[in-house]
């Protein structure tokens, strides 16, 4: 009991102190932020143009995995006959359109409720509405100057610290300018009221994958244009050859080597020019080729906070700016543009301005995922970084094909991949390529995090069957070729 008075009491006095927090921003790296700067004492006010949760919530992460999660569902209709299970196909199932973006959008709006409600509890003010950087001011505090959604007249804050996390939005071609019916970004797809009947995705990243194999699954006819000789030319070579393997075979048209110089709305459809004189035409053309920060807007070039070209905000591993008291985080940083490291960015600012001791924020360990069908996931140490010399590691890739589960599942393309230190058999990074791969790449991740070996990897004991034996399968074959 003692030690919970004199917590309570230190964080009081902490509070007493520290001023006021304005976070802009009310994303992963926004209110996460916002959660540890309350439960440390501080006066906290998050300001977020679209609620609580930010983009990443209301138009981006959560709907697109919603939207994935039906095309999971369509993909189990595949291939049943195998099992015995006389389904009729995927020639016997409909997909109703507005039902799916209806549940997108539930979902969507539940979970913002949901963070808002977090938010409020721990004692956050929460303003939904805009802000920039005010005129400067003597002292130790940062002016804010906010204007909330529902008023024309900001008001001022003087913080102690302030936290820009504003997050990213879709970048737009100039010639291929999205109108919201045949033109789309990834956040306009839930407002169709039928699915498209041809999908020109263009874009071959992530989001372009991910979403050319959920419209794939639905038994959308996707033509998917890469300006890159593979699909997802940032991830692992073997892992992207993989996937791009089981698009084809699927149905899906790949434009490789093409890149797009525009789109326009003839009579009926899209037509898509390429830069060598080719025209796809399509019912609708999805445009996955980047994001922008948004950064614009908030003033912070004046205020003397340095920006990287494309207007991103420099921070260091512990997400400050060269401007004291000014800490950045998130996508609008361009640090590696994941939910999960946008809210650990958040965390370390406030522990980090709140005096806090805080580990520097390590990449290394970061976990990223791909969820097409299959799921793409890796981590640590990258075949990119191995076939350059940038690290020394030794690689041993293990194909699903052998796996008891995976048979049993009808499983058939998949791999898993394990780097290991040639000196000490650390375990230094990982790929997996199967159903649910973002599941399977934890005890990888955790080898890396605890610097575990090949051979305590090997020795742990799994399930049997299951697809997590082939990691320690893939280990014990690494830590046999040591011994040797």
């Amino acid at each position: 009991m003692a030690v919970r008075e004199n917590t309570t009491e230190r964080v009081g006095q902490l509070g007493a102190c520290v001023g006021h927090i304005v976070i802009i921003g009310g994303g992963p790296a926004g209110y996460e932020a916002a959660l540890v700067a309350a439960q440390l004492g501080a006066e906290v006010t998050v300001v977020e143009a679209d609620g609580a949760g930010g983009a990443c919530v209301l138009s981006d992460c959560v709907p697109s995995k919603t939207f994935i999660a039906t095309s999971d569902v369509v993909t189990g209709y595949r291939d049943t006959e195998e099992f015995g299970v006389h389904a009729g196909g995927l020639a016997a199932v409909s997909v109703d359109a507005k039902a799916v973006h209806g549940r997108v959008k539930r979902l969507a709006r539940a979970q913002s409720t949901d963070i808002h409600a977090k938010l409020v509890k721990a004692g956050v003010h929460f303003v939904q509405g805009t802000a920039a950087m005010g005129a400067d001011t003597l002292g130790h505090t940062h002016r804010v100057e906010i204007t909330p959604a529902d008023s024309d007249s900001p008001y001022n804050v003087d913080a102690s610290t302030v936290l820009i996390a504003t997050g990213g939005t879709p970048r737009v071609l100039p010639d291929a300018l999205p109108d919201g019916e045949r033109i789309l970004t990834w956040r306009q797809v839930y407002d169709l009221d039928e699915l498209p009947g041809h999908l020109i995705v263009v874009g071959s990243g992530v989001t372009g994958a991910e979403f050319a194999s959920a419209y794939l699954a639905m038994g959308i006819a996707v033509t998917l244009v890469s300006s890159r000789d593979r699909v997802m030319p940032h991830e692992d070579p073997d892992a992207a050859m993989a996937i791009e393997r089981v698009f084809r075979a699927r149905g899906m048209t790949i434009l490789n080597h093409s890149r797009a110089d525009s789109v326009a709305r003839p009579a009926a459809g899209v037509a898509v020019t390429l830069a060598d004189g080719r025209v796809v035409e399509g019912s609708h053309a999805l445009m996955a080729v980047g994001s922008v920060p948004n950064t614009t807007d908030l003033r912070l070039a004046g205020y003397g906070v340095q920006l990287a070209p494309g207007g991103y905000v420099t921070v260091d591993r512990v997400s400050r700016t060269n401007v004291p008291g000014i800490y950045a985080a998130g996508d609008c940083t361009g640090v590696l543009l994941l939910a999960s490291v946008a809210a650990m960015q958040g965390r370390i600012a406030m522990w980090h301005a709140l005096g806090e001791a805080v580990a520097p924020l390590r990449l290394k360990s970061v976990a990223a995922n791909v969820f097409t069908d299959p799921e793409l996931a890796a981590v640590g140490v990258s075949q990119s970084e191995v076939d350059s010399g940038r690290s020394d590691a030794r690689t041993l890739m293990l194909s699903l094909d052998g796996n008891a589960r995976a048979k049993m599942a009808g499983i058939r393309d998949g791999f898993v991949k394990l780097f290991c230190s040639p000196a000490s058999g650390r375990v230094l990074g990982g790929v997996v390529v199967a159903p649910r791969a973002s599941e399977l790449i934890l005890p990888i991740s955790m080898a890396i995090d605890n610097n575990l070996s090949v051979d305590q990897l090997a020795h742990t004991i799994t399930i049997y069957p299951s697809l997590s034996g082939s990691i320690t399968e893939a280990a014990r074959q690494l830590m046999h070729r040591e011994l040797g």
